[in-house]
């Protein structure tokens, strides 16, 4: 992945490690390399020397294979013709060169983009870019097929942005006033901590997760999606994180958006599935005393009400949400079935599922939802203590597979 962004005053492409990463600065252009003339002639006297080799020697065994023997002799008598101080003012030339034309770290270019978004001067198009920038470093990527693979990013999060105080920066872009700046902000958070206990750690004591929870109320539905992947984040897998969610009123915000049509979709399958992803948690922190939340029967009905939804993929992650909350010890049988009509929930599914099976282009993500469908429905028909067995649209007994992700970033 790439971006490029046009600068009005300096404008620089480069490319590091990131995969092919194009880069600018709003810096001045003598403070990080050259300039840019002064560029072209050294890249111009490279291919003269050098050809793009890293000595004499390596340059030397390519022009014996790829020159004209001619050609070839004449080169020869010439460099004969130096003298040893004239030879060794060439190699350094050639090394000083080389040393120009070296790309940047990583790690440079994360320190690059974190002083442009110090700089108060700059501009709001500079600002995006830096963003953008840090956006691309912390893309988790494989190096084996052009993607950054996990051990890179902890290794160059931790020991390098957290160093450089790069956190807290991003933090304080939060509450700057236009609104992409935020979005990306809270985005480049959600990246970082993203299965990152020690980033999580950084980013919940610098207080950044009341602010989070702030913006996912933002106008702008990009913004608030972003804004709470970030919050999703910064609490899956880290109990610390989750009291500190609660104590914030986070089972509040979570049932405003399960119980409120109007919410962008993105928002609302974001917010399910962090449900979800909460109840297994305290599934296998059997220790810990279960969120109060977790039985209060307002909150369960909003969960069991997007079964009802016209978006199957909501449907879905609220399937898998409500079987965790069944095999919760707090959540009580009869309040599903009473009051959230859970029963009534998920036969009116059914239904609706053997018509969408008519459909052959999505027949088989249908049969795997029902198929979850009524592993959910045995799981309420086992906890009501009247456990049987029911057939599948197809007649028979499957067991679902289902593809979940843990956020979904664009």
């Amino acid at each position: 992945m790439a971006t490029e962004i046009v600068t009005t005053s300096v404008e620089r492409e480069n490319k590091s490690s990131s995969a092919g990463l194009i880069w600018s600065t709003a810096k001045e252009e003598g403070d990080l390399v050259h300039k840019a003339g002064h560029a072209d002639d050294s890249a111009a006297a490279a291919d003269d020397v050098d050809g793009g080799f890293s000595s004499l020697e390596g340059m030397l065994q390519w022009a014996i294979g790829h020159s004209d023997p001619a050609k070839l002799k004449e080169s020869a008598q010439d460099v004969q013709r130096l003298s040893p101080s004239e030879l060794r003012q060439r190699q350094l030339e050639i090394k000083e060169l080389m040393e120009k034309l070296k790309m940047p770290s990583d790690a440079q270019l994360m320190q690059i983009a974190l002083d442009d978004l110090s700089n108060s001067s700059l501009s709001l198009k500079d600002r995006h870019r830096a963003l953008q920038e840090l956006l691309i470093l912390v893309e988790p990527i494989d190096n084996a097929n052009g993607k950054r693979d996990v051990a890179h990013v902890v290794k160059v999060l931790p020991s390098d942005m957290c160093k450089l105080g790069g956190l807290g920066v991003i933090i304080r872009e939060l509450d700057h006033p236009d609104s992409d700046v935020r979005k990306f902000s809270a985005w480049i958070l959600g990246k970082a901590s993203q299965n990152n206990p020690y980033v999580q750690k950084q980013v919940l004591e610098l207080g950044a997760l009341a602010t989070l929870m702030k913006l996912v109320n933002s106008s702008s539905a990009d913004e608030a999606t972003k804004a709470f992947y970030a919050v999703s984040a910064l609490i899956r897998n880290n109990v610390a994180g989750q009291q500190l969610f609660f104590a914030e009123a986070g089972d509040k915000m979570l049932q405003d958006i399960l119980s409120s049509p109007s919410m962008d979709v993105r928002l609302r399958r974001k917010a399910v599935f962090l449900v979800g992803d909460l109840a297994e948690c305290q599934l296998e922190n059997i220790d810990k005393a279960e969120m109060p939340f977790f039985s209060n029967q307002f909150f369960l009905k909003s969960v069991v009400d997007l079964t009802a939804s016209s978006d199957l993929d909501l449907q879905e992650k609220a399937l898998v949400a409500i079987k965790s909350l069944l095999q919760l010890r707090t959540t009580e049988a009869m309040v599903f079935k009473e009051f959230c009509r859970l029963d009534d929930a998920l036969e009116r599914m059914k239904k609706q599922l053997e018509d969408l099976m008519l459909d052959e282009d999505h027949r088989e993500y249908v049969a795997d939802v029902e198929s979850l469908r009524k592993e959910v429905e045995l799981s309420f028909q086992a906890k009501l203590g009247n456990v049987r067995t029911v057939p599948n649209i197809e007649g028979r007994m499957v067991h679902s597979h289902l593809k979940t992700e843990w956020s979904r970033s664009r």
